[in-house]
């Protein structure tokens, strides 16, 4: 298939339009190989590593979630260049879906709920909010911990039955907000700040990682494309001693 093609069938899954404003401009084709695409490699993040991997792999096409310039720029850095080198010379194209994705069915907040086994879901402008079978927090934080494979912090107490969900970086004050006024009694996202911790009051917060809570849904993605496809993991290498 040409690349046209699957850019086609990408914009169906997650739709530019759903995108924040701060997305324009840096969401879809990030860079055009004009290719035929088959095969696809899929991963959180266009790293060096995933880079070299895809291309050890045959891929033609590798679609991420983070995209590889995010600010405008007015120097190519060789840490840059070096990386975009791995791409051109083996011919990869690179396609991002960001926020659209957050937002879009079955993307990163309707996967991360359903890994969760949250029921009766309602959706919200960029998260999830459900219900689950009561637990008091420590015992939701591990369950947390064991769904999406990956350690765990958290705040808070008492019993957990309605939980909202946000993909990434999701503990700021509108969330936060969105989490009491919905009636949350915990809100699970990534990169837990100390503010959020303070405004959060008596709502418990469960920091399952940036990485955790989104690449399950780039994994996902992997059965809805129509040519070869397989998902690179690139977790950040970070320890937790205690």
């Amino acid at each position: 298939m040409h690349i046209k093609e699957i850019i086609l069938l990408l914009e169906s899954i997650a739709p530019p339009a759903l995108s924040e404003d701060f997305d324009y401009g840096k969401i879809g084709l990030v860079l055009d190989r004009d290719s035929d695409i088959r095969k696809i490699a899929v991963a959180l993040d266009p790293t060096d590593l995933v880079l070299k991997e895809a291309a050890r792999m045959g891929a033609d096409l590798l679609i991420t979630h983070h995209t590889l310039i995010f600010d405008p720029i007015n120097l190519i850095s060789k840490r840059l260049s070096d990386t975009l080198k791995i791409a051109i010379d083996n011919d990869i194209s690179i396609y991002t879906m960001h926020t659209n994705y957050d937002k879009a069915d079955g993307g990163v907040n309707d996967v991360l709920a359903g890994l969760l086994d949250l029921n009766r879901i309602v959706r919200l402008p960029l998260g999830r909010i459900g219900e689950i079978h009561p637990m008091k927090a420590h015992e939701f934080a591990s369950f947390v911990a064991k769904k999406l494979d990956t350690h765990v912090q958290y705040k808070g107490d008492g019993d957990i039955k309605k939980v909202m969900v946000v993909g990434g970086s999701g503990f700021r004050r509108e969330y936060i907000d969105v989490a009491i006024e919905k009636g949350a009694d915990a809100l699970v996202s990534g990169e837990m700040r100390h503010d959020a911790q303070r405004y959060a009051d008596g709502l418990c917060l469960i920091d399952a990682t940036h990485y955790a809570t989104e690449a399950p849904s780039m994994r996902k993605i992997c059965e809805r494309l129509p040519v070869e496809s397989f998902f690179i993991e690139d977790k950040p290498d970070v320890r937790v001693c205690l």
